[in-house]
């Protein structure tokens, strides 16, 4: 644990070094750097106070979003000018090491630092740091309507061109903008789907998070085939300490309740048919089930009565579920709707060309369509935000799905 802390510290003197020494290239008067010192050194002490201050009985607050907003904003741009000046130095050394031993100078070992470099260095850190401003600012609540048509030969001929709309992530205990979720509502309204659901993940902890949301959320309309919910990992409340399990359970069943409380049937390891002009499918519904997160989820129970030649719509939070479960059960589950990842609220998206996030280097499935054995899992990006109070790249997203009976189009 001491060696832990010490590294921690030996890494934060690393990176303040070198962004002292790239910032004496732009700060030429004495002032402008004591200044910036200054600033430097009372943001550190503001981020560890807040951190020794976090209470695991109360999860996260605006507070702690603050607080990591406010970290990441100032040490991922530092980062960037330390990995930029490292990688200087790491080339002076070797410049320095071969021309001591081929050659008679009297020059210093080390060349000079170049002052080019430094100054790259903070070019590109200022990539990140606007790039988390206006995630803070304006890109959470950058809504976006991502439609997505879906294939399937043996779909039901009633079900050619039924459109669904999906919802997860909401995290309510984020919001800090009514007039924006309530944009957001009426975006869900305009789509005209013919159902909802909603993959889970209401709060971030407590029931109470979503009290000043539920009117806002009444607003979404009825739909004629249903509106549907699942939970995921943080409607369990286990990520704070509770006084006692009987304060646990009661938020948990709260929770449960919330969903009702905005007009969704939650499906807890259950399934109902859709039916439609003589024909149905089945929508099934599981608790959470995660590599590394709460395994509640049973398949199994969930799909009981259900024959393999049923066409199945599977609701579960976690896109994992379907990586190591779902893809191969038995019961063959065609399309899975889920969501968790966030797509990590930070990544690059390029529609049709590229997608990167750091999310892909922990979820084989992390955002949007995916297809192996003829079955198909949506990773839904999230409606709001959690953690970071923020989206770079990777913006909150309201699903339409379209089911179309017929071969995959190439």
């Amino acid at each position: 644990m001491l060696f832990r802390f010490l590294f921690l510290i030996f890494i934060f003197l690393l990176i303040e070094v070198y962004a002292y020494q790239a910032f004496k290239t732009l700060l030429k008067t004495k002032w402008a750097l004591l200044t910036y010192q200054g600033l430097s050194l009372l943001i550190l002490v503001f981020i560890i106070y807040s951190f020794t201050q976090f209470d695991r009985s109360v999860g996260q607050t605006r507070y702690t979003l603050i607080t990591l907003g406010l970290m990441l904003l100032v040490y991922l741009p530092k980062i960037v000018v330390t990995l930029v000046m490292l990688g200087e130095d790491i080339f002076r050394l070797l410049f320095g090491t071969v021309r001591y031993f081929t050659q008679s100078s009297s020059e210093s070992f080390l060349p000079e630092r170049r002052k080019f470099i430094s100054q790259i260095g903070l070019g590109l850190a200022a990539v990140p740091f606007l790039s988390l401003i206006y995630g803070m600012t304006v890109g959470k609540y950058n809504y976006k309507v991502i439609k997505q048509r879906i294939f399937f030969p043996d779909l039901p001929v009633a079900f050619d061109g039924f459109t669904i709309t999906q919802i997860s992530d909401v995290h309510s205990g984020s919001f800090d903008n009514p007039e924006k979720i309530n944009y957001a509502i009426d975006l869900i309204n305009e789509q005209k789907a013919d159902m909802i659901l909603f993959t889970g993940d209401i709060v971030n902890t407590h029931a109470k998070e979503m009290h000043p949301w539920i009117e806002s959320f009444n607003r979404i309309k009825s739909y004629k085939y249903g509106k549907f919910s699942v939970l995921g990992n943080h409607d369990y409340g286990e990520y704070v300490t509770w006084s006692s399990q009987e304060a646990k359970d009661k938020n948990f069943q709260d929770i449960k309740n919330l969903y009702g409380d905005i007009g969704f049937e939650l499906l807890l390891n259950e399934h109902r048919f859709i039916e439609k002009d003589g024909q149905r499918i089945a929508l099934v519904g599981v608790e959470n089930w995660g590599r590394n997160f709460k395994q509640a989820g049973d398949l199994n129970k969930a799909t009981a009565n259900l024959s393999e030649s049923d066409f199945k719509i599977l609701m579960s939070h976690d896109p994992s579920h379907w990586e190591y479960e779902v893809k191969k059960h038995p019961k063959n589950v065609h399309l899975t709707l889920s969501g968790h990842t966030h797509g990590m609220q930070f990544g690059i998206e390029i529609p049709g060309f590229f997608k990167w996030s750091p999310a892909q280097y922990m979820y084989k499935q992390w955002a949007g369509l995916y297809e192996e054995f003829g079955r198909y899992v949506y990773v839904n990006r999230g409606f709001g935000f959690h953690a970071y109070p923020g989206r770079v790249g990777i913006m909150p997203e309201i699903t339409v799905i379209q089911l179309k009976k017929g071969e995959k189009l190439a």
